[in-house]
């Protein structure tokens, strides 16, 4: 079993070291071709259709993970605080899914704002949830709050370089490697409950979204129009929170660990 310090020292240590890495990287520019995204058709007079339409593939298990959330005797926790981080993450979800549809309707920097604004909401809930159930709940409540305020900030300090004209993607992409950073130490600490191999499914259907929107016009060429990467990346961004709202859902508590 890792003591309660051993976990802080290596979560702290990661932490760090990230921070380190990205403070001595170069300016990550955001692409001036980034709002043009290959799928541009409409369909019954809506702009950028399916880039739009996907996004009801992340709302859902927000939604469903709210209603099982909510429902008390649906979902075991040792801690009935823990619930709210998990609240969190379901609101988030949904948030996402509006703002992304948002955004996809005119593409441009300021609507960008509402769709990379939720997105930090869903990955500094997870993170402090994650912390809550593994090290201390205390801890997790604590550092909520903070997290959202600098997922918040992220975004501000992107969109304020994008105004200067020295467009810096860092922090905010320092953001979503801490979440992943964290989801992966996690795997590496004794968990209070089963199924904490589900972690490592969530990480894989978010790394693979991440190089799907990344192929997002190669995609829409090998399919032959029928669909892009970017809509890809919607759809395995919601199996990836369709696999966290089964993990809660079907997991069990661990007696001792």
């Amino acid at each position: 079993m890792v003591s309660l310090k051993k976990s802080l020292t290596l979560l702290l240590s990661a932490t760090l070291l990230l921070i380190m890495f990205f403070s001595l990287t170069l300016p990550i520019p955001q692409s001036q071709s980034y709002h043009r995204f290959a799928d541009q058709r409409n369909w019954q007079g809506m702009p950028n259709a399916w880039n739009v339409l996907s996004n009801i593939a992340i709302a859902l298990p927000g939604i469903g993970g709210l209603y099982l959330l909510l429902s008390s005797d649906k979902v075991q926790f040792n801690d009935h605080r823990e619930r709210w981080l998990w609240v969190g993450v379901s609101i988030g979800l949904i948030m996402t899914a509006a703002g992304s549809s948002y955004y996809h309707l005119a593409p441009d920097n300021a609507r960008l704002v509402w769709d990379r604004l939720p997105m930090t909401f869903v990955f500094m809930s997870l993170a402090a949830a994650l912390i809550g159930e593994r090290i201390t709940i205390q801890l997790g409540l604590w550092l909520w709050p903070v997290l959202l305020c600098t997922g918040f900030f992220s975004v501000f300090l992107w969109y304020l370089s994008e105004m200067r004209g020295n467009s810096d993607l860092r922090f905010y992409i320092g953001i979503q490697a801490f979440t992943i950073l964290v989801t992966m130490l996690m795997l590496l600490l004794p968990s209070r409950y089963d199924r904490k191999w589900d972690l490592a499914l969530v990480s894989t259907c978010y790394g693979l979204a991440l190089l799907f929107d990344l192929s997002d016009h190669q995609i829409y060429r090998i399919t032959s129009g029928l669909v892009s990467g970017h809509t890809l990346k919607h759809l395995m961004v919601g199996l990836a929170g369709a696999c966290l709202v089964w993990m809660i859902w079907k997991r069990k508590k661990i007696k001792s660990i």
